[in-house]
């Protein structure tokens, strides 16, 4: 079955552009950002679960906030133990 070319779709395409051009920045910055931090923190599983899915950002939202190790806390409690 062959489907028949739509204009109406095309249109749709056109006019809805900057929507497009909205998420993918959304998710390039969002998943930049992720990406640094699992690499930082050796996260690896994380890493390439982030790398290969596009979420447009809830992925690398979602780890951000809830699963990323928290380094800062671990270089403070450090630099207590070195004082003593």
């Amino acid at each position: 079955m062959v489907m028949a070319f739509n204009p109406n779709v095309v249109l749709w395409i056109v006019s809805v552009w900057w929507l497009f051009l909205i998420v993918t920045l959304w998710e390039a910055v969002w998943k930049g950002i992720a990406l640094w931090k699992t690499g930082r923190n050796k996260q690896l599983a994380w890493f390439v679960c982030i790398l290969i899915f596009n979420t447009a950002g809830i992925l690398p939202i979602i780890y951000l906030l809830f699963f990323q190790k928290n380094r800062e806390r671990k270089a403070h409690k450090d630099s207590r133990k070195k004082r003593k």
